[in-house]
């Protein structure tokens, strides 16, 4: 978490969580709160929240999130999901160039901040189904965003369901880090490692 304090693996900062799929549970974050021995009310105390509904109030609250670190230390935002918002302001394909030239600004936006202000900034993603894929390819999914997503992020995530309650993350593109995969399990406590 990034409230906790540095010999712990924090950030002692604050976090900012756009929402845009209205998938934002406090109550998660009270439990896993409770497993590092933290004040519940100060972890949320320390959350700055918004859902958004439209890729103008996204943008919009980029501008807000500057204005709030440059007055306090943050220490991470999070933009859930980066691109949904696109996918629905925008729709089919007389308006993607719109739709990615306005994608582009967002995640430019978000590395300025990054850059600005030392924050950790992750997002999430959606996939779509890959009509072309052939029969022998392994996935048929692809992230949505395309190039302006892959060329604005450092590291990208692949995060599926594995076997049971087990999830597994393969690290898909890093500057500094091989191609590889972790299991890991998703508990009420949080992310923990995953049972044998």
């Amino acid at each position: 978490m990034c409230q906790l304090p540095v010999d712990m693996g924090g950030a002692e900062g604050k976090c900012l969580w756009i929402d845009t799929e209205g998938t934002f549970r406090p109550e998660r974050l009270l439990a896993v709160a409770e497993r590092y021995k933290l004040s519940g009310q100060d972890v949320l105390d320390n959350v700055a929240y918004a859902r958004c509904y439209n890729t103008d109030h996204q943008m919009q609250l980029l501008v807000q999130a500057s204005a709030m670190m440059a007055e306090s230390r943050y220490a991470l935002l999070i933009v859930d999901s980066a691109t949904a918002l696109f996918r629905t302001d925008f729709s089919g394909r007389g308006e993607l160039a719109a739709r990615q030239m306005l994608l582009g600004k967002f995640m430019r936006t978000l590395l300025k901040l990054a850059d600005e202000f030392g924050v950790a900034v992750v997002i999430t993603n959606q996939v779509v189904a890959q009509v072309d894929a052939g029969i022998f390819q392994g996935d048929t999914k692809k992230p949505i965003g395309g190039n302006i997503i892959a060329h604005a992020s450092t590291t990208r995530l692949y995060l599926r369901k594995g076997r049971g309650e087990t999830r597994i993350c393969k690290i898909y593109d890093s500057p500094c880090l091989p191609e590889s995969e972790a299991v890991f399990a998703i508990t009420t406590q949080g992310i923990d490692d995953a049972k044998d």
